[in-house]
């Protein structure tokens, strides 16, 4: 347990070394206002801190810098973390929009802010529910079916038949459709059930047979999406090692599914999820720090929000906008996710 003036001296250490990115020495501590120790005892409290596994030095007369320990202390201990609000506030003005573009304009204005890699993971398609359906006769046997979600999202499949279709069948099956699956969810079984209703006649069952991969195959087929912003914010603000550790950052980024693994860990936590250093499981990710927080309706998370930086970032901003963009987006998708 640290005492408190380790503990002040230990967040000066993070916040000098985050603002000048020089190791910091106890000459430079010793000016600091807040600090009312001389030269020596900084130096004696630094040593402890080292001891402890919070600080290290790179070269035996340089001043110390953060371990991923010290970086973590420095996290856990950020006043009113809980409630902490993000120095600008994000100016998101999702009301109403669709989700791919509400996605884009937070992924965009998160990395804006913090001047970090910026990570958002869209719902899952089958979460959306079914808003309209059109049937769209384009030739004697091809027909368009477009799905209309919940989410905004419009998707088109064409369908051919191996015999004319008889343009009242058509109409009928707009009607049906949209009478029989508005609302419904795209991953729900009661979906299935709607497309094949026993009560019908043998030529309505069999078009709605034909039509039923158009809403079955949207949930199955769609992948999660996954929208980022600030690449070239991390590879400037941070120097890596060699360019070995620097592809295997960018290869991560382009692996989308083992991108959304790491995301998916912060989907079952209560409050932003930190992951400092080594504490990230992906070894690509064990010289950098993500900060995430999921997103959604009440009683599930959709996505998650994320910013992925240096070690030495301005984590208090971080939290907070990470924080605040989740809590937009929650806002968003209780407004156009339909019940």
């Amino acid at each position: 347990m640290l005492t408190p003036r380790q503990e002040l001296i230990l967040r000066k250490v993070v916040e000098i070394y985050h603002e000048g990115g020089q190791p910091v020495g106890s000459k430079a501590l010793a000016v600091d206002a807040e600090l009312e120790w001389g030269p020596s005892t900084i130096r004696n409290e630094l040593a402890m801190l080292e001891e402890h596994g919070l600080l290290a030095h790179p070269h035996t007369s340089a001043g110390r810098v953060p371990t991923d320990a010290g970086y973590r202390w420095y996290v856990d201990h950020l006043p009113d973390r809980a409630g902490a609000r993000a120095e600008r506030p994000l100016a998101l003005q999702l009301v109403r929009r669709e989700v791919d573009e509400a996605m884009r304009m937070t992924t965009e204005t998160l990395s804006q802010v913090t001047n970090l890699l910026a990570i958002v993971s869209a719902p899952p398609i089958e979460t959306a529910t079914i808003r309209h359906v059109e049937v769209l006769p384009l030739q004697p046997q091809v027909l368009m079916v477009v799905v209309i979600t919940s989410t905004g999202g419009v998707t088109k499949r064409m369908l051919t038949f191996d015999q004319p279709v008889d343009p009242g069948l058509a109409d009928w099956g707009g009607s049906y459709l949209n009478e029989r699956l508005v609302g419904l969810g795209l991953g729900a079984r009661l979906l299935h059930q709607r497309l094949d209703d026993p009560t019908l006649g043998p030529r309505e069952r069999g078009f709605l047979a034909a039509v039923a991969p158009a809403f079955t195959e949207l949930a199955e087929t769609a992948e999660e999406s996954l929208y980022v912003d600030g690449t070239s914010r991390l590879v400037s603000s941070y120097r890596f090692e060699d360019q070995q550790q620097l592809n295997e950052v960018m290869e991560l980024l382009e692996r989308r599914v083992s991108l959304l693994g790491v995301l998916r860990s912060a989907l079952d936590q209560r409050d932003v999820y930190v992951r400092i250093g080594r504490e990230n499981e992906a070894p690509a990710m064990r010289s950098l720090a993500l900060v995430a927080a999921g997103y959604g309706l009440p009683a599930r998370n959709l996505g998650t929000v994320s910013v992925l930086g240096p070690l030495r970032m301005d984590y208090a901003r971080a939290i907070a906008s990470v924080r605040a963009a989740a809590l937009e987006l929650s806002r968003f998708v209780e407004e156009v996710y339909e019940p």
